[in-house]
């Protein structure tokens, strides 16, 4: 069982080298295929190079194969191409381009690759009973491994696209997937306050969930996030006494958008100011891991630009407390952060006049940076308040329709209906959209300084013994 530190972390990875006899390579890497964890270090376009007789086949059949797939034992190749078994042809394709990718020595092949750690036990014994084996080897200095976000769990499946979105994550850093997905709804439910449409939202959750509609079922796995979106919304909205508008079915616990505009936008930025700091300690996490503590002391995304932030927060609370202490160590916590992310930059730039201009600019870049992000979660305030409006207009308008007779009611439930339906399906986006430029040019932008590179394993399925299997009577795979 992983523990939580495992689930901030991207797969770990080993690398190995698939080995086997001349007269099991083929045996080995089917069987490696049909594992889908190994990403071997060859060409992933089957007729790199000089095409095999499977690669010319499939040119020749002119198709392509939407899964393809590998017979357990050699297959004739004129039997699949008579049959435009594409499927079999593009899948010997591949195993060809790996066979000639092999190192060979004497009697022995092998290949290097990427595997993570903890399937090479059981790809070790799998590959043993044809004669193949799994060697562990030395990480190359100067490589990265390729990053694979564990999805395994239903909710993290749910979450990890929305890193994946934004680009892969290096295999240094933290996997944020979890703390980005509860930031996300967080915010969602901030701007989408309403029980009402909350309660929707976590209807159609569990409609996802049960197979509802069957149209829909692709987007099945994303139910526990729409579902942690519909239950924040559902709780801003009690907080908010927003029950499809402000009906008076429910009390407001905390405050009315309409009424509180700007007790609203202070709570907004100050959250956003706790993402930022969030953010700003996983950055120099990563800064570290990825450079080491020069790395991690210098970056602006590192402890440099995290003490420039505290800095301008501390200045900030010092002027409006009217406390010359604070003012006066925020300044100077502010003022130390520009030195070391100056020097940083400076060092980059490479020196010089020009590098001390360049510098300059960005140094002022870092600053203007933090304040409009910090402003930024502004957005939350207002798109709450925007929505809450909606509400109230809609509200407002279905009472004045009651009351006037049967016609003016049933006009009154149509406004309401189609009033709601309109701000749901609009609110829904805007807040949707909102969070997530919140959470990428906010948040990710600290988070992240590169990107890594996304771990591809080779899979091949192999064939069921209930398809058909031409019969063979010659093979043409080369070793």
């Amino acid at each position: 069982m992983n523990s939580w530190a495992d689930s901030l972390t991207p797969t770990r990875m080993r690398r190995v080298a698939v080995v086997a006899p001349l007269g099991a390579l083929r045996d080995t890497l089917v069987r490696v295929a049909d594992a889908g964890c190994v990403e071997l270090d060859c060409p992933d376009d089957p007729g790199h190079g000089s095409p095999g007789p499977a690669a010319r086949g499939l040119q020749a059949l002119g198709s392509r194969a939407s899964q393809p797939l590998l017979s357990p034992t050699p297959p004739d190749l004129d039997t699949l191409r008579a049959e435009a078994r594409a499927d079999l042809l593009a899948g010997e394709a591949q195993l060809e381009a790996r066979q000639e990718a092999a190192v060979r020595h004497d009697a022995v092949a092998a290949l290097a690759g990427w595997c993570p750690a903890a399937d090479v036990p059981q790809l070790g014994a799998r590959l043993a009973d044809v004669g193949g084996a799994v060697v562990p080897l030395r990480t190359p200095r100067g490589t990265d491994p390729p990053t694979r976000l564990d999805d395994t769990g239903t909710v993290r499946r749910s979450l990890v696209p929305l890193v994946r979105t934004y680009g892969t994550v290096p295999y240094a850093d933290v996997d944020p997937s979890v703390p980005a997905g509860i930031a996300y709804v967080v915010m969602f439910g901030i701007m989408f306050g309403d029980a009402g449409h909350g309660i929707l939202l976590l209807l159609g959750a569990l409609l996802l969930r049960a197979g509802r509609p069957r149209r829909w079922a692709s987007l099945r796995p994303v139910w526990p996030f729409l579902a942690g979106a519909g239950v924040a919304s559902t709780l801003a909205g009690f907080a908010y006494g927003e029950f499809f508008g402000p009906t008076g079915v429910l009390p407001v616990l905390w405050l009315d958008p309409l009424d509180e505009p700007m007790r609203l936008l202070g709570a907004a930025i100050a959250f956003g100011a706790v993402l930022l700091a969030l953010a700003y300690a996983t950055g120099i996490v990563n800064r570290w891991r990825e450079g080491g503590p020069g790395r991690a002391l210098y970056a602006a995304s590192g402890i440099a630009g995290a003490s420039v932030f505290l800095g301008l927060a501390v200045l900030a609370a010092g002027v409006a407390l009217h406390t010359p202490v604070f003012a006066v160590s925020g300044s100077l916590l502010a003022l130390a952060g520009l030195a070391l992310a100056g020097t940083g930059l400076f060092t980059a730039s490479g020196g010089g006049a020009a590098g001390a201009l360049q510098t300059g600019v960005q140094l002022f870049d870092v600053v203007v940076r933090i304040g409009s992000n910090t402003i930024s979660f502004a957005r939350l305030a207002a798109f709450g308040l925007t929505h809450a409006a909606l509400g109230d207009i809609i509200w407002r308008g279905t009472k004045a329709l009651t009351g006037s007779g049967p016609l003016a009611l049933a006009t009154a439930l149509l406004v309401f209906a189609a009033g709601n339906a309109l701000a749901f399906a609009l609110e829904a986006l805007v807040a949707g959209v909102q969070a997530l430029r919140l959470e990428f040019y906010e948040l990710f932008s600290r988070v992240f300084d590169a990107e890594g590179r996304p771990f591809h394993p080779w899979h091949v399925p192999t064939q069921t013994p209930q398809d058909h299997v031409p019969t063979p009577h010659r093979t043409e795979v080369t070793t």
